[in-house]
């Protein structure tokens, strides 16, 4: 049996740049909205071909208060549907769900795993109002069919980008496509703030809106300490009067300069990041192909690429019990996910009822996938230890001569 290694869903390193930036927020005794969340904001916009980024707390937050925005300045009523996949995380669907809206769920590509544009039409109502395609585990949904779809039934498109921020699809950023689009800097995420959210758009409503809710619904006349800082009288008796009135029922999601210091830190380095992801998603794929038959590893979209937020497998022959395959990976230092399950979730069974045999591209999915790590700290000789690892189990289980 070779050495034990182990290996990790996700991991982190703290760099050099982004503890300084971190003791420069705490140097200027400021935690609440400053320069390090304006610049942050600033870039990622930039870099998504969006004229507005707003930070939140989490990718989470920041597609319930998208929703919330698109409901509130289309006048959609409650019971309204958003088309959402049928395997994603859960808190695609739970952000409908909050805003008092039905999800609809549509089946999953087979080989991409993302929302089938060909089954989308089937699932349109007339109180569908939107369409949530999510870009699965780093690599971008097929955009072009459903943004057609979109246009054809007037229908609004919030694109879940949390998984898959700086993939390009046919030369375009994720996330520069719908009416808004979310990120998350969650620990196993792309890049790392701890927690975090970003939602961008580049409709200057929407994203008033967006930031207002951020901050408990206030008047955007004060968002930050330095909206006080007027010599103008007029200026700040209007900040008098509005700084503590509040046109929206809101939240309380904003992000504080710490965790936008490490995101900025993430950012200047994600040229950096996106290679080594994409190095240890493909070696990964090279390591397994040798188990061709056995495993369908990721396939990259023409058009698009992978920049491998993790890394999903699929057992192909119906002889391998995964549950003993997964105990043997973790076993041995390997952690492992399931893939997404969703439809058969206890709370969705209870709301929905028993309904994942409508989907039966992604009941296959999820009864036949699991996930591993593909993070960029994983060294050749942790993918050469995977690859060893499914060689022995296939090996003892007679899959292998």
């Amino acid at each position: 049996m070779v050495k034990k290694r182990h290996i990790a869903i996700a991991d982190l390193r703290i760099s050099k740049k982004a503890k300084n930036y971190v003791r420069k927020a705490l140097d200027d005794n400021r935690l609440s909205y400053g320069k390090f969340t304006e610049k942050f904001e600033t870039e990622f916009a930039k870099i998504h071909n969006r004229k507005f980024a707003i930070l939140s707390n989490s990718g989470t937050s920041g597609l319930q208060v998208a929703v919330h925005a698109l409901k509130e300045t289309n006048n959609w009523d409650d019971g309204d549907e958003i088309l959402v996949p049928a395997i994603t995380f859960i808190a695609t669907s739970n952000v409908v769900l909050h805003n008092n809206l039905k999800p609809v769920f549509v089946d999953v590509e087979q080989d991409y795993y993302c929302i089938n544009p060909l089954k989308i039409e089937e699932k349109i109502t007339p109180k569908t109002r939107a369409i949530m395609p999510v870009h699965l585990f780093g690599q971008s949904s097929d955009m072009k069919p459903i943004l057609k779809i979109a246009k054809k039934y007037n229908l609004k498109v919030i694109e879940d980008s949390c998984e898959a921020m700086f993939v390009k699809y046919r030369n375009k950023p994720v996330g520069s496509y719908g009416d808004i689009s979310v990120f998350s800097t969650y620990v196993a995420h792309i890049i790392v703030t701890g927690v975090g959210g970003i939602v961008t758009t580049d409709d200057e409503s929407l994203a008033s809106m967006i930031k207002s809710l951020m901050f408990h619904g206030r008047d955007n006349i004060y968002l930050k300490i330095e909206d006080d800082d007027t010599n103008n009288k007029i200026k700040l008796n209007s900040l008098i009067e509005r700084r503590f009135q509040f046109n929206y029922v809101g939240y309380s999601y904003r992000i504080t300069e710490l965790e936008s210091a490490l995101g900025l830190a993430e950012l200047e380095k994600r040229l950096q990041i996106i290679k080594k992801r994409k190095h240890v998603g493909n070696l990964l794929t090279k390591s397994l192909s040798k188990f061709n038959q056995l495993l369908q590893l990721p396939k990259i979209r023409t058009g698009s690429e992978h920049i491998y937020m993790l890394y999903p497998i699929i057992l192909l022959d119906d002889r391998i019990d995964k549950e003993d395959l997964l105990l043997f990976l973790e076993e041995n230092g390997v952690e492992t996910r399931l893939f997404m399950p969703l439809l058969s979730q206890p709370i969705y069974k209870k709301i929905f009822g028993d309904i994942e045999d409508q989907f039966p591209t992604a009941k296959k999915l999820v009864s036949r996938g699991f996930i591993i790590g593909s993070h960029p700290y994983l060294s050749d000789l942790d993918i050469k230890y995977i690859q060893q690892l499914f060689n022995i189990f296939f090996r003892k289980q007679g899959f292998l001569i």
